[in-house]
């Protein structure tokens, strides 16, 4: 009988102690802060690439996804296609989880089974990430210009517009 009782109080010692040991050994902090852009910053983003691509004679879908690839902010020009809006979608999605310029994946997934084919993934140019100080924080994507070459240079201007004021940005 006194065995049990003792197994028991140790059983519950060590369980009571283990997350206090584990916490200790990591370094890791209980809470994390995440940086994310407001949403004024993704509208002049989107805004300045409608406008960037206005100029040149051409209407388009802009949308900026947040760090989670969610939807921040969209806009479709009057006269852009309305398939435009979910290309511009995919295009920010991609460039915010590869942290790249969707004109650098084109030819790197190519198999038929890769990482191209998912649904949200769009390798095709026109998508930038959104970065400041090095960490990404979101993505943009235009589509409905005649090439994937001029969606870029509007997507461009987009972040170039906020570009600076997210790199100074206090955290």
């Amino acid at each position: 009988m006194k065995n049990k009782g003792l197994k028991a109080i140790l059983l519950s010692a060590s369980m009571a102690l283990t997350p206090f040991a584990t916490a200790q050994e990591s370094d890791q902090p209980l809470l994390v802060e995440i940086r994310r852009m407001s949403m004024d910053v993704a509208l002049t983003i989107a805004k300045t690439a409608i406008d960037h691509c206005r100029e040149q004679g051409v209407q388009v879908a802009v949308t900026v996804v947040d760090r989670g690839g969610h939807p921040q902010v969209a806009l479709r020009d009057v006269l852009a296609m309305d398939l435009a809006l979910d290309v511009s979608y995919r295009k920010a999605y991609t460039a915010m989880t590869f942290t790249s310029a969707t004109s650098a994946l084109e030819d790197r997934f190519t198999g038929p089974f890769s990482v191209g084919k998912l649904d949200k993934v769009l390798l095709s140019a026109g998508g930038l990430p959104v970065q400041a100080s090095g960490e990404t924080i979101g993505g943009v994507g235009v589509s409905g210009a005649p090439s994937g070459q001029i969606d870029e240079s509007c997507a461009q201007a987009g972040v170039a517009a906020v570009e600076m004021d997210l790199e100074m940005a206090p955290f």
